[in-house]
Formats: C-alpha cells, structure tokens, sequence
C-alpha cells in the first residue's frame, strides 16, 4: 500500500506529536510512506535521511491513500494535491471543529487498523469550479474549491456590489461586504459564519449567502448544484478579493466570474460508527445546555 502524509502547521506540537504516532502505526504496517516535502523538511535529519521515508512534489493515480494531519483548513490544502486523482483522503484532527477531520490523535492506532481491513466508507464531496473572463488565467490551474467561493471588497470599508445570474437569469445585486457561493461541504464554515444554511453532505444543493448584507431582505438562498452561476462586482474600488478556500487572488470590476459544479468529487474517509448529523451534534453542541 502506497500511502502520502500531508500536514501544515509545522509549529504545533500537537500536530508534531500525532505525526509521530501515525508514522509508528504506519511504519508497523510495513506500507510504502510518503511524506510531503515542506513537511518532512521540518522533521529530524535522522527521519529525513531514513529509508522508510521517501518524499512527495506530487502525488498520481498510483497512492491508495492521503493521511492528512491538522485541522479541516489542512484538508483544504491537501486537495490542491489530490485534485481530480481520486485518492481518498483520511482527516486527523489536531485543530479546533474538525468536521472534515474527524480522527483524534487517541483514535489513530486503532481507526487506521479499520481502514487497513477495509471496515470504513466512503463519502463523495462535491466541488466548485471557477473561470474568469476575460483573463482565463487569473486563478490559475487550481481552480476549484471545496468548501466555498467568496468575493469580497478590498482595500475599503465601502461595499461592493455583486450582481449575481443564475443559469443566465437575473437574480439581484447584493449590495454587502461579500457573497459566499458553498458547497454542502462548506456550509459548516465561513457561510454558516455569515448566517448560511447547515447542508448534509450528500445534498445536491449548493447555498449563496451574502456578508453583511446592506439590504436587510438579503436572505441565503438554497440552489440545485447543477447551476450555473455567473458573478460581477462593482463598487468604489478598482478589485475586488476572491478566495476559493483558503487560496486568495486579486480581480479587476471588469472580471466575469462564473462558478459551477467540478467535474469530480473529493472522496473522504469515514469510519463507519461515524455519521454527518452524530459529527455536527458534537461540533456545534447542539442540545446542550448548562442547565442541565
């Protein structure tokens, strides 16, 4: 089994410490390991020039499997290597809410002997992708986005104003701070942040939530994810921010953004006596109350 490690905060020792448990579990288990190359530069000389280590630019078709360690924003930087691969992807969760990565460093040893013997499942998470005109290359090959794509004001405390078309049919001009287009996936982050909508996972529905709307009437609104949604922005300033994630380009008022469905799908790992609604019980202590 060929098997790529990928985590992000370098200075975390809580991080350092579940890299260190995982690396014991997996070097028992005697699979080919691979360690992303920013990440491995932090580990020990010793580690670094170990024969049971290799290192990893790039990942192709030929991983079974991607170990990521941090917390969901680890995850969402660990998909700009998976891509269109296919290459499922196990979240260990050294962060805050974890409602991508589920797996606490306690669980390790024991959730990777369940998905070493096959008793795990699979859940398929839709993506967003984006293009630009008329500069196609603003975004650049990553354009795709997990969670949400967000437009945003720059360099002001003025609002923009973003005119929104869905499937080439005029919605309206929210006049905000932003506009976030989310995947079910990301609808337990920035949107619900913002007052979005919780969406399960296997939804076909994607949710447009404005930023600090001006128009007190701008309400998030549930789409069918197989729209076609097609964004202009103006306002005082001559850009705007558009992030997909957590990666952050700079547009010109004259850029047409439209977003739609990915092509494919990212596939995470779930142990099988874990659930979507048990994960957002748990997150966001919902029934819980200090009266009781």
């Amino acid at each position: 089994m060929k098997i790529a490690v990928y985590g992000q905060n370098y200075t975390k020792d809580s991080t350092q410490k579940a890299f260190e448990i995982l690396l014991d579990v997996l070097l028992d288990k005697k699979v080919d390991i691979y360690i992303e190359s920013n990440f491995l530069i932090q580990q020990s000389p010793e580690l670094q020039q170990s024969s049971a280590i290799r290192k990893f630019i790039q990942l192709d078709r030929s991983f079974d499997l991607l170990i990521s360690i941090g917390g969901d924003g680890t995850i969402l930087r660990a998909i700009t290597y998976v891509r269109d691969l296919g290459i499922p992807i196990v979240g260990v969760n050294t962060g805050r809410l974890g409602f991508l990565a589920t797996i606490q460093t306690d669980e390790i040893e024991s959730a990777l002997a369940e998905i070493f013997n096959g008793n795990y499942k699979i859940s398929e998470r839709s993506l967003l992708s984006v293009t630009t005109f008329p500069n196609s290359s603003a975004i650049g090959e990553t354009n795709f986005a997990l969670n949400e794509i967000a437009l945003s004001r720059k360099n002001t405390t003025s609002m923009i104003t973003v005119e929104t078309h869905l499937d080439d049919e005029y919605l309206t001009s929210y006049w905000a701070d932003g506009l976030i287009l989310s995947t079910p996936t990301g609808s337990t982050g920035y949107s619900l942040s913002c007052g979005g909508p919780v969406i399960t996972p296997e939804a076909n529905n994607f949710a447009l939530t404005p930023i600090a709307p001006h128009n007190l009437s701008a309400r998030p609104l549930i789409i069918p994810d197989k729209t076609i949604v097609t964004f202009k922005v103006d306002g005082r300033e001559d850009q705007f921010l558009m992030s997909l994630d957590s990666r952050i380009v700079t547009l010109p008022n004259t850029t047409t953004v439209t977003v739609q469905k990915a092509g494919f799908v990212i596939k995470m790992v779930e142990r099988l006596n874990e659930t979507f609604l048990d994960t957002l019980r748990k997150k966001l202590l919902w029934g819980e109350d200090r009266r009781n």
